[in-house]
């Protein structure tokens, strides 16, 4: 048994928020009440810390199997637990694809053997990812997969789309799409406008992306299917996404913690600061905490993207895009919108909890804290001052521009399925 002692419990789903303990046994959440005592249990003391269901996170890169040069199952999902996260959800750019049974099978099995947390993967929505034809969905869905997404590339055609919706639609999974209109992205390595002039970077306009999710979104009203938008990035986006969702579509949307903090100003000859979509203006980067405010947008997603120290120390625009998050995502999720007064600690943590769980499907299983509740417990401090430092992460990457910063509020201890997966 173990005992959570003293924390204050925020819990989106039934709305508590109050100072309460919370006993574990046998991986269940056995009780929940104001004092417990427990003669046999170990106790931990969540003392001036918050104690959430299990974060989420809905969007990451593993690399396994094939990449395993810049993360592997064992070392990222290690690098998750510090981070705050019970369950994260990997994208199929593996090597193979991630677009059949038997590569899904594979990591499930791996991740039983090694991860100290959940690892829920995504399946390709097309085989080899190449927007050709579907992939083996439904046998990837029985192996494991709980979503399907062709990850760094958009689905190929609105006709494949379509397909994949309809049959996604009834399986009870969602698209995931990552937007991009691909001939006006050809060739951009950051946001298009006066920063990428004054650094000779060719650049990507905002509508690359919005274009897509126009697109996407019709698409969705077509089929009643379930999309999801992955790291949204733009205030026309955000505005489509709005509007949809006042029309009744079913269409959700992630934002990451570099895009909610970091806009293209910050942009230097340092491959650290390339991601796709690229960090955008400072007007889409206040329409993003915006959204995050008033409930468009549905959850925070790290997009998790190591990558191997040598593929990145080379001259900006050939390096690869990504940047590693797990680590960071509370603490920035804190220091710009809870302490700069933007959103609500109950509405961080329904961003990193339910709001992922209704994402895929899952709110009846997951992103919850309650009596007769799967274990899986996030615990995290608000004030606590620490300063970040990539090369004592597990990650085996370290392409991250937030190396050095110093944060107030983090990960404190991870629960997953009643057994401590990382205290601090």
């Amino acid at each position: 048994m173990l005992l959570i002692k003293n924390g204050h419990v925020l819990e989106p789903s039934s709305k508590t928020d109050a100072r309460l303990d919370v006993l574990i046994d046998k991986g269940k959440i056995a009780k929940i009440a104001p004092s417990i005592s427990a003669a046999d249990a170990l106790v931990l003391d969540a003392g001036d810390c918050i104690v959430a269901p299990g974060f989420i996170d809905l969007h990451c890169h593993l690399r396994e199997p094939g990449q395993e040069i810049s993360e592997t199952i064992e070392s990222g999902t290690q690098s998750a637990a510090r981070g705050g996260f019970t369950a994260v959800c990997p994208m199929p750019n593996t090597q193979p694809v991630n677009d059949n049974a038997a590569v899904t099978r594979s990591m499930m099995e791996r991740a039983a053997a090694v991860s100290p947390v959940q690892v829920w993967p995504i399946g390709a929505a097309s085989k080899e990812s190449k927007g050709e034809q579907l992939a083996e969905i439904a046998a990837m869905q029985k192996a494991g997969a709980v979503a399907v997404s062709d990850d760094g590339k958009p689905i190929a055609s609105a006709r494949l789309l379509r397909q994949a919706m309809d049959y996604c639609g009834q399986l009870g999974l969602t698209v995931i799409d990552h937007c991009e209109d691909a001939s006006l992205a050809a060739g951009g390595v950051m946001r298009e406008g006066p920063r990428s002039i004054r650094l000779g970077l060719k650049g990507m306009p905002a509508a690359t992306e919005s274009i897509c999710v126009g697109r996407d979104i019709e698409i969705a009203m077509l089929t009643a299917g379930r999309l999801h938008i992955a790291h949204l990035s733009t205030a026309g986006s955000l505005e489509h996404v709005r509007l949809a969702k006042r029309r009744g579509v079913t269409v959700t949307c992630e934002v990451t913690p570099h895009h909610f903090t970091l806009t293209d100003e910050d942009v230097q000859y340092d491959s650290r600061f390339k991601m796709n979509p690229p960090l955008a203006s400072r007007e889409d980067r206040k329409a993003l905490l915006e959204g995050l405010a008033d409930g468009t947008v549905d959850a925070i997603a790290t997009d998790h993207a190591p990558h191997h120290p040598a593929s990145k120390d080379v001259e900006f625009d050939r390096a690869p895009f990504g940047i590693i998050g797990f680590e960071t995502a509370i603490a920035l999720a804190l220091r710009e919108l809870v302490h700069a007064n933007r959103v609500s600690l109950m509405r961080m943590v329904e961003l990193f909890t339910v709001g992922p769980a209704r994402v895929l499907n899952k709110q009846s299983q997951a992103g919850k804290l309650g009596e007769g509740c799967e274990a899986n417990v996030t615990i995290f401090s608000v004030n606590r001052e620490w300063t970040y430092k990539a090369d004592e992460s597990p990650s085996r990457s370290r392409n991250t521009p937030f190396d050095g910063q110093k944060f107030r509020g983090g990960p404190v201890a991870t629960i997953v399925g009643g057994k401590i997966a990382y205290r601090s």
